[in-house]
């Protein structure tokens, strides 16, 4: 049924004219439901009017998903826009079911409430996101994606090492961060080396389990090539064996984006100066601040989001022949 509405709907102007129509509505039904009258006790009508700019944003994010067309620029726009308006409702939609049944901000914030806090508390979230992402995630990844690089080359070398560290890859990886977070507090101290040092081990084995594949991945035609060219091991493996295996590297620095954080986040749970992500998330909640809460969680998904568009743009750039990158 949205399919056949979405059709009918494949006008850009008639698009635009109902995400207009839905956002004025949406703004409409903000501004009202913050109204004394209604917080709270929000009646039936008003519900109705939410139900029917459901209805239209769900008509509008269907009909503006597809749309098509020849220009890369536009279509491009369209492409980021669709998931920006359908992202952008959820937030109207948590706004006024939260406001509108007056929910306790001890338990569900409004997003409205969220922002401010945020807003009011940016130099506190600053110095927290100094402590946790550009210390203990930044350097953490950078030495244990960077170490997994390199032992998986030596491990290519040296093939015992390959059959003695992917088991004991698997079984570090298998640890719960709850469990390696106290023991890297008490060995590196309550600083941030102890948040790296857990990032550190989230991220070596990832990177070496993909490394490892990955040199495998350029064919025996393609190494015999190398050969009758009288290359030694070291050039082929710069020139033909690390070029193939730069899909599994960025597949490995992508995961490792968002284990980072998470490590780095949890380990702050288990000792940290008054200061860092997970500091403040365990504090705050420890006190029912849930607004700050998820200001420190939002804080954390933009930074965790932004890293992994900045490696994704970054393997675009490096593997621009890979089939899927041209596709």
């Amino acid at each position: 049924m949205s399919g056949f509405l979405a059709r009918r709907l494949a006008s850009p102007a008639k698009v635009a004219w109902l995400i207009a129509l839905t956002w004025v509505g949406c703004v409409y039904a903000v501004g009202l439901v913050h109204q004394p009258d209604v917080a709270g006790n929000a009646g039936g009508g008003f519900w109705a009017l939410v139900i029917a700019l459901w209805a239209t944003a769900t008509l509008s994010v269907s009909g503006l998903a597809g749309l098509k067309t020849r220009s890369k620029t536009a279509q491009a726009a369209i492409d980021l826009f669709t998931p920006l308006l359908f992202g952008a409702f959820l937030f109207f939609l948590w706004e006024v079911v939260v406001v509108g049944l007056g929910v306790p901000g001890a338990l569900m914030p409004p997003p409205s409430a969220i922002f401010a806090r945020f807003i009011a508390s940016a130099d506190l979230l600053w110095a927290d996101f100094q402590q946790t992402f550009l210390k203990g995630v930044l350097i953490g990844y950078a030495i244990g994606c960077l170490s997994g690089f390199a032992v998986a080359i030596l491990a290519d070398r040296v093939p015992f090492l390959r059959r003695g560290l992917l088991p004991v890859g698997n079984f570090v990886a298998a640890l719960p961060i709850i469990g390696i977070a106290p023991i890297m507090v008490m060995w590196f101290g309550f600083d941030w080396p102890s948040k790296a040092a857990v990032v550190v081990v989230m991220t070596f084995f990832p990177m070496l389990v993909n490394v490892v594949a990955g040199l495998e991945e350029a064919s025996r035609m393609e190494r015999d090539l190398m050969r009758s060219y009288a290359a030694g091991y070291w050039e082929t493996l710069v020139k033909l064996r690390i070029p193939a295996a730069l899909p599994f590297v960025f597949n490995a620095l992508k995961i490792n984006s968002t284990l980072a954080l998470i490590g780095a986040i949890v380990a702050e749970f288990f000792g940290t100066p008054i200061v860092g992500m997970g500091f403040r998330i365990s504090a705050e909640a420890a006190r029912l601040g849930l607004d700050m809460v998820w200001a420190v969680i939002a804080l954390a998904a933009i930074a965790g989001s932004a890293f992994y568009g900045l490696v994704a743009l970054a393997e675009r750039a490096a593997t621009f022949w890979h089939p899927s990158i041209r596709r």
